[in-house]
């Protein structure tokens, strides 16, 4: 068994490092959320939110 020259990455050190930090944005926005009292799937959606909402941000920021 071969293995290729080029091996390419499957993602890039920048694209893992600003998804790992929106992971834990989501993730403590959501466990927040989930400590004032609202229901999880509340929870859950406001984690994904500013996850999501965190990743252009990051991008701009982490260079």
């Amino acid at each position: 068994m071969t293995t290729p020259e080029n091996l390419q990455p499957f993602l890039s050190l920048h694209t893992a490092v600003v998804l790992l930090i929106a992971f834990v944005v989501g993730a403590v926005l959501g466990v927040l959320t989930l400590f004032t009292g609202a229901p999880a799937a509340a929870a859950v959606a406001a984690g994904i939110t500013s996850a999501g909402a965190s990743i252009s941000a990051l991008h701009r920021l982490i260079r």
